[in-house]
């Protein structure tokens, strides 16, 4: 492993955010919807780093992420900024139908960065 992480995991009340540095996989459960930005700092700090090891490919598994607030979004949306800016080869997030939310609201993360490759399941 290249970097400065080995398994991370992050947990809050609903929540559990984990970091595999084996395989670049970030997976998210539960519910965030922590109260603003300043809340989400441990998961954007995490995110921030997954992305400056410049991984070939980052995985974001959301399918156990039952819901999420507009702060969860742009903590979001920033990493994917992020990676582009990094030039990261390859991003891949994968959602589920089960939760209505996540197909508007992981789109976004492509329009963002069009060589995203989106799986909703």
């Amino acid at each position: 492993m290249k970097g400065i992480y080995k398994m991370k995991i992050i947990k809050g009340q609903g929540y559990c955010i984990t970091y595999d540095p084996e395989t670049a996989t970030v997976t998210c459960t539960g519910g965030l919807r922590l109260r603003g930005r300043a809340e989400y700092t441990p998961i954007s700090e995490l995110l921030s780093a997954v992305a400056e090891e410049k991984p070939e490919t980052i995985t974001l598994c959301m399918q156990g992420l039952k819901k999420m607030n507009s702060s969860g979004i742009g903590i979001f949306s920033d990493f994917v900024v992020k990676g582009r800016a990094l030039k990261v080869s390859k991003i891949i997030v994968r959602g589920t139908r089960r939760f209505p939310w996540q197909k508007k609201s992981l789109g976004t993360l492509q329009w963002l960065m069009p060589e995203l490759k989106l799986n909703i399941e």
